[in-house]
This record gives C-alpha cells, sequence and structure tokens, in this order.
C-alpha cells in the first residue's frame, strides 16, 4: 500500500492509509505560539525539510477536561491536555485515490473556548472523506491564551487562529485534492460560535463559501471593557499584573488550569453584564469573543444587518433541548426552586421574573422545568433564530428533535447530541454512559449526515429557506419543515 505523501510549501508530510482513507494529521498551519509568539496573532509555519510525519496528532490547546456526572463526554471534547509547543495545527482526510477538486469542510471544535480538540473521536471525519468530502479540523489556542484581552496582545487570538487555519487551506488544499472555492466551515458549541462570528469577521471574508453553525450563534461576545474584568480577576488570582508582561511571566500549567476552573466556577464573584445588563453567555463560560476590533469591529448581528457574510450560504441550528446536557445530569433541574431559578437568571438578564413567568413559572410546571425552557430559547434557539433573521444570504434552519434515551429518558435532544448523527459515527457515543444511550437510529445518522454533505458539495437542501415571516424550521427527525412562531424570548432579548 503505497505511503501518501504531500509538497507543501513548508515542506513534505508524509500521511497514512488503510486504503480507503488518507489521513495527515498535526500537521502546522502556523509557528508553535511559545516565548515571544504565546500572545501574537499566528506567525507563518517555520519550514522543515525532508517528510514530516503526519500520522501523530500532536499536542492540543492547555485545557482541563472534567468528566461528567452519568456521561462519557470524552468522546465530544477529547481526554484533556496533551502537552507540547506545536498545537496550531490541523488534520487532512481524504478518500485514497479520489480524483480532485473535491468539496472541503473544515471543522472548529467546540468545549466553551476551554476544552476541545481537534482529535476528539466524534469528529474524526472519516464519513466525510469516504462522501467526498476533504476533511480539515483544526486546534486553536482558548482560555487564558486565546480568549482573555490582555492589554497590549491581539485580541481574539483563538479566532485569529482559526482565520489562519483557513488562510492555510485556502492555500495548501488543493494539494490534497481539495477544491479551495468550495470550502464549508462547521463547527458546534463554541466550533458554531466561532464560525458565527467568522462569517461577520472582515478578516474572514472570501476564505469560505459556505458555513454550518450548530448550536452557536452570534450573540456570545463581549464588549473588551467588560472583559477586562476577567483579566484583572484572574490577575490576582495567578499573583500577577493585569497585562500582557503578568500573564507571559506564568506559563501554561495546572496553575493556571486551576485559576480558570476557579473564575469559571458558577460561585465565582465576578460580574460581566454589559452595559444593558446582559451576560450573554448565562454564566457557561467566562471566556468568549470579544468586539470592537479588528476581528470583530462590531456585534456580529450588527455587522448582518451591514451586509456582512452576505455571500456565504448558511446553514444553522439548534437542538431542541440543549440545557438539558448542563441541567439533568447535574440534578439541578430536579431540585431548583422558585427562588434559586430566579436568582440563578436575574444574574444575566433583567426582568429575570417576567421570562420565567412567560415560560409558565407559578403555573403546574415544576420551576427547574421552566428554568430549562427559558434558558433554552435564551442561551441558543432564539439567538440562532436572530442570526438567521439578520443574515442577508441564502439561510437555511434546522431543529434537532431526537430524544437521547439516557438519564431516564430526561436527557433528550440535549446540547452535543446531533454531533454523532452528523458525523456518522453512532458507535462512539453509544452505551451505557454514551450520550446517545444503547440504540441510537442508524437511519437517522444517514439521513442527516447526507444533508449536511449535500450542502458542501452543492449548497442545496430539501427544506424552503428561512427568512423572519415565513419561518420555516426543519425538524431532522420529523424530516419536515413547517412555520415556527416567535418565541417568548424575543421579548427579552436584542
Amino acid at each position: 500500500m503505497e505511503i501518501p505523501v504531500i509538497q507543501l510549501p513548508a515542506g513534505a508530510v508524509r500521511g497514512a492509509t488503510d486504503g480507503v482513507i488518507d489521513r495527515f494529521v498535526g500537521i502546522p498551519y502556523a509557528a508553535p505560539p511559545v516565548g515571544e509568539r504565546r500572545f501574537a496573532a499566528p506567525q507563518p509555519v517555520e519550514p522543515w525539510s525532508g517528510e514530516r510525519d503526519a500520522t501523530l496528532p500532536g499536542s492540543n490547546a492547555p485545557q482541563r477536561v472534567r468528566a461528567f456526572p452519568g456521561l462519557d463526554v470524552y468522546p465530544l471534547v477529547g481526554t484533556g491536555w496533551v502537552e507540547g509547543d506545536d498545537y496550531l495545527t490541523l488534520n487532512v482526510l481524504r478518500l485514497t485515490g479520489s480524483a480532485g477538486p473535491l468539496p472541503v469542510m473544515v471543522f472548529i471544535h467546540g468545549g466553551g473556548f476551554v476544552v476541545g480538540s481537534k482529535d476528539a473521536a466524534v469528529q474524526d471525519g472519516a464519513s466525510f472523506a469516504r462522501d467526498g468530502i476533504v476533511y480539515v479540523a483544526i486546534n486553536y489556542r482558548m482560555g487564558i491564551d486565546g480568549f482573555l484581552p490582555i492589554p497590549d496582545v491581539p485580541t481574539n487570538l483563538g479566532l485569529r487562529d482559526q482565520i489562519a487555519a483557513l488562510t492555510w487551506v485556502r492555500d495548501n488544499i488543493a494539494a490534497f485534492g481539495g477544491d479551495p472555492s468550495n470550502v464549508t466551515v462547521f463547527g458546534e458549541s463554541a466550533g458554531g460560535m466561532s464560525t458565527a462570528n467568522l462569517i461577520a469577521s472582515p478578516l474572514a471574508k472570501g476564505l469560505f463559501r459556505r458555513a454550518i453553525v450548530e448550536s452557536g450563534h452570534g450573540g456570545m461576545t463581549r464588549d473588551i471593557p467588560v472583559a477586562r474584568r476577567l483579566v484583572d480577576k484572574l490577575a490576582g488570582l495567578l499573583g500577577v499584573s493585569a497585562d500582557k508582561a503578568g500573564f507571559a511571566s506564568v506559563p501554561p500549567s495546572q496553575a493556571t488550569l486551576d485559576a480558570v476552573e476557579k473564575i469559571s466556577q458558577p460561585t465565582a464573584r465576578i460580574d460581566l453584564r454589559d452595559e444593558e445588563g446582559r451576560e450573554p453567555v448565562f454564566g457557561i463560560s467566562r471566556f468568549v469573543p470579544v468586539h470592537g476590533d479588528d476581528v470583530l469591529p462590531v456585534k456580529p448581528l450588527d455587522a448582518l444587518k451591514a451586509g456582512a457574510g452576505a455571500e456565504i450560504d448558511l446553514l444553522i441550528g439548534t437542538n431542541a433541548e440543549e440545557m438539558n446536557l448542563y441541567l439533568v445530569p447535574t440534578g439541578v433541574r430536579a431540585k431548583v426552586g422558585r427562588i434559586l431559578a430566579w436568582l440563578a437568571l436575574r444574574k444575566s438578564i433583567p426582568r429575570a421574573w417576567a421570562i420565567l413567568k412567560a415560560y409558565g413559572m407559578g403555573g403546574d410546571a415544576k420551576p427547574g422545568m421552566v428554568l430549562n425552557a427559558a434558558m433554552n430559547d435564551l442561551v441558543f434557539r432564539w439567538p440562532a433564530r436572530r442570526f438567521a433573521e439578520e443574515h442577508q444570504g441564502k439561510t437555511h434552519l434546522y431543529e434537532f428533535d431526537w430524544r437521547s434515551p439516557m438519564f431516564g429518558g430526561e436527557l433528550g435532544a440535549a446540547h452535543g447530541m446531533e454531533l454523532p448523527f452528523v458525523f456518522d459515527c453512532l458507535p462512539v457515543a453509544t452505551g451505557p454512559e454514551g450520550l446517545c444511550g444503547t440504540n441510537p437510529p442508524q437511519d437517522l445518522a444517514t439521513r442527516i449526515h447526507g444533508l449536511w454533505v449535500q450542502f458542501a458539495k452543492t449548497g442545496a437542501l430539501p427544506w424552503p429557506e428561512f427568512d423572519r415571516d415565513t419561518r420555516q424550521v426543519y425538524r431532522l427527525e420529523a424530516g419536515e419543515a413547517s412555520h415556527e412562531p416567535v418565541m417568548p424570548a424575543a421579548a427579552f432579548l436584542p
């Protein structure tokens, strides 16, 4: 079996093949972010001589992955930090012997901008390569190094890394048989947020033709002055000055991960609400992109209103019960009462009690169920619809509605549930603690995966486009589109 070798401008890469799929993993798209480069915009790849071994995944961004009660989340986010300097890398998979140019799909992993890896099992990508796609998955800087607006440091370094990776794809993917004029960027959760932000960014213009935003939107960005409160708080925890020199004096380590973990606790004393009293991330992550720089000059929704991304075909959607992932395994949904539900919500948004009443508080529903339903819409579902409304290009909207049987059927169509179906890799999320339980429907995975592949190839989808009047949303399990009424959350969000 012939070993695949590709000659790139920086040097040759040697991959591996099983005779069906060629794999090239751990290819650098930027120089290692260490030393003076740690808090700098991504720098060009350092050339190498000979053939670089592209058969080992390599390192990833500093992170700490914690176990989830009763649920195996490692296939979704990876097993944690693989230490090493050279982690601004990507994987490329292609069908052995296929003739290009082929459509390209670039996946941006999720994980709250603090965990995740291109090498997590669920996003292996072989299914896309099998179906005639050149598949790319990327790592990027996260947490302190990627999404903390430290004074004298370029903002949004994690997004800048993603843009550098897409620039690498534009310049190099033809060598793997990919078509640089037919690139689809897609991502889930923080990766979906990233994809939405890239649509709105002038620095990413022209780097991709289509985008798929899964359980994400453009509403989770902060004003830089607000995000600087996080800088000050973390500097205090680490005992350093709140500037580049201070943070550079503390290398990525278990100590910095301790600080990230401490500041991420719901009990952490930090106010990240904006001038309107909203915390757009609802406490799910402290680390998110900022607007007001050259990457995101304005809020993404405002950018869309001005025509940003109008040339991009967009598929965007959410899961029907996103917040179940956070509130069911932890037992919060079952235990929370009215007062705690109100206190939890008012930390992030004005008129918390009015919101809860709009979702049924005071009626027969349990307070935890009301909080869950409200946050489903506030955090994920309604902001995704708003992004779809403001996007001036071709837009389709989906809802993933298959319900997992885990936790006695209470997990349902939770956050992340669509990923094993999109990647047609149900076995990695199946089992006693698997996200999808013990017997998820393969026919649904085949159909959903096929929709993603078709969209990447041609932009075609078998349901009407979304607009703010007809509001056509395609339910993936049901296999049909219908009008979706405006949600109660609309009265409380921009």
